[in-house]
């Protein structure tokens, strides 16, 4: 059993079969699923998919892109529903270089925010990096030295960075998170940074419909099916291309990354999960 630790189940992408993405996903061995919010409101939808399904459960933040758009009553409405009880980690938030969306120190101030948002309701956070590595890693260690040095809580989703920024956030307490990117031929360089990670530090996820793995495509195309969208159920596939990278069998990673999950974002066992 699986659990796919980044999606956006409410993006449009899904409007049509998001029953059916999810039977498919519970079919693959996929126990969970944690769907991200970008804005107030697409965190109000994951929080409603969170209440519809049982095996949901939401993150709520302001994405770095956004962080300029940011209206009245926004980041209160953050704050009310980062207490929901499933609500499970507060994000996605961090820095972004690649886009020119919002200025870099205006989302500097949401990194903040989210960071103490995240340590006043005791609930992990989740980062989003892109051309920024040294930036984010800076601006965690200034976290960490303004709370008197404890190690933190939270992961690098669909983490993309040099052995470098991977030993900083290890060493940080973070937990390293692999999407399909990992999978793509060209990124060897990727890939050994992974087989680096203690196994206790890793999760899976599909960034879902973003960053369809490459085997995906591959299985698609085998069918004569065109492929445009990657889903929670794929990420069995960067599961695969993960256990093979740290030297464990595809069951023993799952049941490590799954139970990697459950203690991060405190969530229930399958069986119990209300």
């Amino acid at each position: 059993m699986l659990i796919d630790t980044h999606a956006h189940l409410d993006e449009q992408a899904f409007d049509v079969d998001r029953d059916e993405v999810l039977s498919r996903a519970r079919q693959a061995g996929v126990e969970a699923v944690l769907t991200i919010g970008i804005t107030a409101a697409t965190s109000r939808a994951a929080v409603d998919l969170a209440e519809r399904y049982e095996d949901v459960f939401a993150v709520v933040g302001i994405q770095p892109n956004y962080a300029a758009q940011v209206r009245a009553g926004d980041w209160e409405a953050i704050e009310q529903m980062a207490v929901h009880p499933k609500v499970v980690a507060i994000g996605e938030t961090g820095l972004d270089r690649y886009w020119d969306y919002a200025p870099l120190d205006v989302q500097a101030e949401f990194f903040d925010r989210h960071l103490q948002l995240a340590q006043q309701v005791g609930k992990p956070f989740v980062v989003h990096c892109r051309e920024a590595e040294s930036d984010v890693v800076d601006q965690l260690l200034r976290w960490i030295e303004a709370c008197g040095g404890a190690p933190l809580s939270g992961v690098m989703h669909s983490f993309c960075g040099d052995q470098q920024t991977a030993n900083a956030c290890l060493q940080m307490g973070l937990h390293l998170s692999f999407a399909g990117m990992l999978t793509y031929p060209k990124n060897t360089a990727l890939r050994e940074v992974a087989a680096s990670v203690p196994p206790e530090r890793l999760l899976v996820e599909t960034d879902a419909p973003y960053l369809v793995p490459h085997e995906a495509r591959e299985y698609k195309k085998k069918g004569g099916l065109g492929i445009k969208r990657s889903e929670p159920a794929f990420v069995r596939f960067t599961a695969a291309c993960l256990a093979e990278l740290v030297g464990l069998s595809a069951d023993e990673l799952a049941r490590v990354t799954t139970a990697n999950a459950r203690r991060l974002f405190r969530m229930p066992d399958a069986s119990s999960a209300s």
